[in-house]
């Protein structure tokens, strides 16, 4: 049984550039995506400003652009 389906966001994101090196304590990471590298991005959750997390620059470069 396949329950795996496609959906699009219907908001916005907001982030910022992740600057090297900087300290990630409550910023989320995926296994993936460590270690964090130039060009990653920092997301936050519009309605929690403390909930972070980290976007790689592959992701966000595929499925983001500035409104």
């Amino acid at each position: 049984m396949n329950e795996w389906m496609k959906y699009r966001k219907r908001g916005f994101a907001e982030m910022r550039p992740y600057v090297l090196g900087e300290d990630m304590t409550g910023i989320s990471i995926s296994q993936a995506d460590i270690p964090a590298s130039d060009g990653d991005m920092i997301a936050r959750n519009p309605e929690n400003h403390n909930d972070q997390w980290l976007v790689s620059k592959e992701f966000f470069d595929a499925a983001y652009e500035v409104m």
